[in-house]
């Protein structure tokens, strides 16, 4: 059951957006949003928190200067998702400028797994570094950090995580999230902590008097990887972080962008100048993520850190290949979810916890997020991983802190987890095959401990009905060079039409031709095969169709009902 509502526009806020000289359908759009002053909306460079306030980044910039300066080698650990390769194409490209000797190395997620394990430490080591720098990772490495330690080997944490019980014994952590860190925006993603910790070691720099007669270097460059990692790991968009994104899209739209991003947006068809934060979540973001999650994220991180624009293309049509063979593997996955789904009654469950032994590894994480948002319940979907062990990826719904929960079925159940971690709303965890049924039962009592029966009932949040002169061309580009995602979320309206006609296309989108009030209107749901009623009310978002070199305004459906 889908209820759509719609959000309060506080008019006071409304007003003073518009006094202040925003448009007023964004004014409308942002009072809504929390936003009560055009000074919030301020997305200038010198709007940034400072570095000074982010615990231990004041520490690493003296760690990575004194490692510079003596000539030392560093190697950086990567993730093996977007966020990751981001993070340490910022690392790896930034670290450069200011003159340091580093590699990096980035886990294969099916052998070695997530973070810095005992076993990624015997692949660090092998490389001679004199100084390990994690990046999106490590803050829960307690075992891989004192394997290190007992190898003469410094660790540099950056990470943006919730810690476990224990902090890993670091030279220095850097982690909006670790305890007695007051840093006012914890949603920084991996690559923002990353990009930060660059910002104070020039700083650092800057003191010990390096740039008194060379050039600084430009980190500013670096900002479209920052937001295209910041955009596709789906973390809160609080004022920081629409600042870092914002700043990256404006060097997109001015072709002033890493050659790996430049040749991501041509094999997804996009123009840099029109690019929008949905452009990078679904477009660049998966093609970037395939390469994890089937193949090996080097592929990604040579993308991102090469300056040759062929060399960028050739590997950008890789990740692309990659990428659609990931559809395939996940459309055969979300059939068997289906069969599943068939034999299970969700409104009699507060969560869902599904496995196939054929089901890739690489995919849960996607499956899980198609399962939870068709059903609206928490979900992990399994599969199998090293000899006797399933791996799962989560996704929650709001209401539930997934790794919270998980933290409560781990106390509860000393054993049963071997593994886990992860944020609110994203999380994985390993198990023994054996037990899968023992924590289905323990994760659904946890759910339904923490959940209401209004949790487990989807709102779809609206922005009402659209203004009929905002039916335009001109308002929906408006609309797209704004910042939007997580937290912050890209308007939505609702209103009631008549429907003029429908029809299926390629047999499995409804095309439809809706009216409301003298106005026509073309409409499309994606993957919907059935036939709406006569009139319906529907929430939507407002989109530009483009055929034979016309553009028209088009209404995406998000969800209706009968009027």
């Amino acid at each position: 059951m889908t209820r759509i509502a719609v959000r309060d526009v506080p008019p006071r806020a409304a007003w003073a957006l518009e006094q202040g000289g925003v448009h007023p359908l964004l004014a409308r759009l942002y009072a809504a949003r929390g936003i009560r002053g055009a000074d919030e909306l301020d997305t200038r460079s010198s709007a940034l928190l400072s570095p000074e306030k982010l615990k231990g980044a004041r520490e690493a910039a003296v760690l990575l200067a004194d490692a510079i300066a003596a000539g030392r080698r560093l190697l950086i650990v990567a993730d093996y998702d977007c966020d990751g390769a981001t993070g340490c194409a910022v690392g790896l490209r930034a670290l450069r400028m200011m003159g340091a000797t580093v590699d990096y190395i980035v886990p294969d997620r099916f052998t070695l797994g997530y973070g810095l394990s005992p076993e990624v430490v015997q692949l660090a080591a092998a490389r001679q570094p004199d100084l390990v720098i994690t990046v999106d990772n490590g803050i829960a490495s307690v075992e891989g950090v004192a394997e290190l330690k007992r190898m003469g080997i410094a660790t540099l944490i950056t990470d943006h995580h919730l810690p476990g019980d224990s902090l890993p014994e670091a030279e220095v952590i850097v982690n909006p999230n670790q305890p007695g860190c007051d840093y006012p925006s914890k949603a920084l993603a991996g690559v923002g902590v990353m990009f930060y910790v660059m910002l104070a070691l020039r700083a650092e720099l800057r003191r010990r008097g390096a740039y008194a007669n060379a050039p600084e270097p430009n980190l500013a460059a670096l900002l479209d990887l920052v937001a295209l990692g910041t955009v596709a790991d789906v973390v809160p968009l609080d004022r920081n972080n629409r600042i870092l994104v914002a700043q990256g899209l404006a060097r997109i739209r001015g072709g002033q962008m890493q050659a790996g991003l430049a040749a991501l947006l041509a094999v997804a068809g996009r123009e840099p100048a029109r690019a929008a934060t949905f452009d990078l979540g679904f477009a660049l973001g998966p093609r970037l993520n395939a390469a994890g999650r089937l193949a090996d994220m080097a592929l990604g991180i040579e993308c991102l850190t090469t300056d040759d624009p062929a060399r960028a293309m050739n590997i950008a049509q890789q990740l692309d290949a990659i990428n659609r063979e990931r559809r395939v593997i996940e459309a055969g996955m979300r059939d068997d979810a289906e069969l599943l789904l068939a034999s299970l009654d969700p409104g009699n469950r507060a969560s869902l916890s599904l496995f196939d032994p054929g089901w890739h590894q690489g995919v849960i994480g996607i499956l899980a997020g198609r399962v939870k948002e068709k059903l609206h319940r928490p979900t992990f979907a399994f599969a199998r991983g090293n000899e006797g062990e399933l791996k799962a990826s989560g996704r929650s719904i709001p209401g539930l802190h997934l790794r919270d929960a998980l933290d409560l079925v781990a106390k509860r159940h000393p054993g049963l987890l071997l593994r886990f971690g992860g944020h609110a709303a994203a999380a994985g965890l390993t198990l023994n095959e054996g037990r899968l049924a023992e924590f289905e039962a323990a994760f659904e009592k946890v759910c339904r401990e923490l959940l209401s029966p209004a949790d487990l009932s989807r709102t779809l949040e609206t922005d009402g009905p659209l203004e009929s002169g905002y039916f335009s061309l001109e308002a929906v580009r408006l609309m797209q060079q704004e910042v939007w995602g997580q937290g912050f979320p890209a308007p939505v309206f609702a209103d009631s039409f008549e429907v003029l006609n429908q029809r299926l296309l390629k047999d499995k989108h409804l095309k439809l031709k809706l009216q409301k009030g003298g106005q026509r209107f073309d409409a499309i749901r994606f993957n919907f095969a059935d036939s709406v009623p006569d009139r319906i009310r529907a929430a939507f978002r407002v989109d530009i169709n483009e055929w034979n070199g016309t553009q028209t305004v088009q209404l995406m459906l998000e969800h209706f009902e009968a009027a």
